[in-house]
């Protein structure tokens, strides 16, 4: 005697193929962020940290890129070492370097690039977004990144506000760079199947 049971689907396939495009972008910025060149003095170092954020804006959209982010920076803060350099711990988030708010600014960043690229909470398909509405809300998140984390860093290492900024001013060109060549990689279906 057969019997036949009905089907149900728990999780829509699209929300399966999101979630696990976000945990793939969490895993790759933990990467990333290990490509980490320590810099002497008061400057967080340079990695490629940003490259996640600008991603998971790109591919993610605002709702999952900053559930991407979120996820990698709660590891972190967990314990696992994924912030540059090999660094975890609320502690290094809080204080640290004064880099904790280049972190928060990496999750609002992903989701205001992604409200930009994306215009609304789910993702849309790149190939109907042009390459200068990806280039605006990159170059967004970045003004956000540094909205936030330079006051941040200001505070934890008690420079005035002016000088935390001009500690900061050579990263600006290199993040630049980063923001194209993302673009350049998510453009040319490196990542993601046009």
């Amino acid at each position: 005697m057969s019997q036949q049971h009905e089907s149900v689907e728990l999780v829509g396939e699209e929300t399966v193929k999101h979630f696990t495009t976000a945990v793939l972008v969490a895993a790759l910025t933990a990467a990333l962020s290990q490509v980490s060149i320590p810099i002497p003095g008061p400057l967080p170092p340079f990695s490629l940290q940003p490259f996640g954020m600008f991603f998971a804006g790109l591919l993610l959209g605002p709702l999952w890129g900053g559930f991407a982010l979120t996820l990698y920076i709660l590891v972190g803060i967990a314990g696992v070492p994924v912030f540059s350099n090999g660094n975890a711990g609320l502690g290094y988030v809080l204080v640290g370097q004064g880099t904790g708010g280049f972190l928060v600014g990496f999750l609002v960043g992903a989701v205001v690039a992604g409200a930009i690229v994306h215009r609304g909470v789910e993702p849309r398909s790149l190939s109907s977004v042009s390459v200068p509405v990806q280039l605006t809300g990159l170059f967004a998140a970045l003004v956000v990144v540094y909205a936030i984390g330079v006051p941040w860093l200001s505070a934890v290492t008690g420079f005035p506000l002016p000088r935390a900024a001009g500690v900061m001013a050579p990263y600006v060109p290199l993040d630049l760079l980063k923001l194209g060549i993302a673009v350049a990689i998510v453009e040319g279906g490196y990542l993601v199947r046009r």
